[in-house]
C-alpha cells in the first residue's frame, strides 16, 4: 500500500472516529435531559408518597415490565439475552459485571438517606464530583467497551471545570427536601455515601456497556433494572418496618413514566458509554441535565443567571475532555 493509500486509511478512520464521537456526544446530553425529566417525574411521586425509596422502587418496577413485554414479543432481544447467558458461562463475560443495577439502586437509597441531613447541594456536588473522578479512573483501566483511556492534565481539568459547574448550580438550588430516615446522625458517613454512590455510577456506566456490547443495550437495560429492583426491594423492606406502606397511590398516570423514561436512557448509555468513555458520558448527561432544568425552569418562570452560568462552565468542561478524547 503506497503513502498516500495509508494517509487516506487514516484520515477516513478519523473522520468515522469523530463522527462516532459526535454521536456519542448528542447521545450524552439527551441522556442528561432524560435524566432530569425523569428527576422531576419520581420527585414528584416521592413527594406525593413521602417516601422517595417507594418512589424509585415503583419506577424500577414499572420499566422492568415494560421490558418484560418488549422481550416477550420480540425473539431479537430474547437472543441477546441468550448471548448474555452464554458469554456468562464461557467467562468472557464477569458475571460481577452484570451487577450495574446495584449501584442505581445504591444512588437511589443514598438520596433518601443523606439528603435531609446534608441537603441537596452538597449531596449533587459529591455524586458528581465522586462520578467525574472515578471515570478518571474507570476509563483509565479500560472497564468500558471503548477500551483504555490515559489520564492527562486536561481530562484531569475536564473534569474539574465540570465539578465547579454543578458546585455554580447546587449552590443556586432550593432547600433540601425532607425525608425521614430514622438513620443515626453520622456526617462523616452522610458526605461520603453521595460520593461512593458517584462513584458507583461509573462503573455502573461502564460495565452496562460492557453487557450492552454482548446482547445488546436492551438486554443490558433489563438486567440493570432486574438487579436493581431486587436491590430496593431489599432496602424496602427496612423502611416498611420502620415506616408501613404508603397510605394511597396517586392516581396521575404521568406520575408512573419515569421508569419508561429510564429504560431509554439506560439502553442509550449502552451504546454511548462504547462512543465516548465514562469521563465524556458523565460530563455530557450532566450538561444535559443542567439544559433540561435550565428550560423547565424557565417554563415555569424560574430561569436565574446563576443556572445558565453552571451550564456554560459544563459545557466547556465537554468541549476540553472531547479535544483531549480526539
Amino acid at each position: 500500500m503506497t503513502p498516500t493509500a495509508n494517509r487516506r486509511g487514516r484520515g477516513g478512520s478519523a473522520r468515522v472516529a469523530g463522527s462516532g464521537m459526535s454521536v456519542g456526544l448528542v447521545f450524552g446530553f439527551c441522556i442528561g435531559a432524560g435524566v432530569a425529566v425523569q428527576g422531576r417525574i419520581n420527585g414528584a411521586l416521592g413527594a406525593r408518597l413521602a417516601d422517595g425509596i417507594a418512589a424509585a422502587t415503583i419506577s424500577f418496577g414499572t420499566g422492568l415490565i415494560a421490558l418484560l413485554i418488549a422481550f416477550a414479543v420480540s425473539p431479537a432481544l430474547r437472543a441477546g439475552l441468550a448471548e448474555v447467558r452464554t458469554a456468562v458461562s464461557r467467562g468472557t463475560l464477569p458475571p460481577w459485571q452484570l451487577l450495574g443495577g446495584l449501584c442505581g439502586a445504591f444512588f437511589v437509597a443514598t438520596q433518601g438517606l443523606t439528603i435531609a441531613a446534608i441537603g441537596v447541594t452538597a449531596f449533587t456536588v459529591a455524586v458528581v464530583a465522586g462520578q467525574l473522578l472515578s471515570s478518571l479512573m474507570v476509563d483509565r483501566l479500560g472497564l468500558a467497551p471503548n477500551g483504555r483511556t490515559p489520564i492527562t492534565p486536561w481530562r484531569i481539568f475536564a473534569a474539574a471545570l465540570g465539578i465547579t459547574g454543578v458546585a455554580v448550580s447546587a449552590g443556586a438550588s432550593s432547600a433540601p427536601a425532607t425525608i425521614t430516615t430514622g438513620v443515626p446522625d453520622i456526617p462523616v458517613l452522610l458526605i461520603a455515601l453521595p460520593a461512593l454512590a458517584g462513584i458507583g455510577l461509573a462503573w455502573q456506566q461502564a460495565v452496562n456497556g460492557r453487557v450492552g456490547a454482548t446482547g445488546g443495550p436492551f438486554a443490558a437495560t433489563l438486567i440493570n433494572f432486574g438487579v436493581g429492583l431486587i436491590a430496593l426491594l431489599v432496602f424496602d423492606l427496612y423502611t416498611l418496618v420502620t415506616t408501613g406502606l404508603p397510605t394511597e397511590l396517586p392516581t396521575d398516570p404521568w406520575l408512573y413514566t419515569g421508569g419508561v423514561i429510564g429504560v431509554a436512557f439506560i439502553a442509550l448509555a449502552a451504546v454511548t458509554v462504547g462512543l465516548i468513555g465514562v469521563l465524556l458520558l458523565g460530563l455530557t448527561s450532566v450538561a444535559g441535565q443542567l439544559v433540561a432544568a435550565m428550560v423547565l425552569d424557565a417554563a415555569e418562570g424560574k430561569l436565574s443567571l446563576t443556572v445558565v452560568v453552571s451550564c456554560v462552565i459544563v459545557l466547556a468542561a465537554v468541549v476540553v475532555a472531547s479535544r483531549s478524547s480526539r
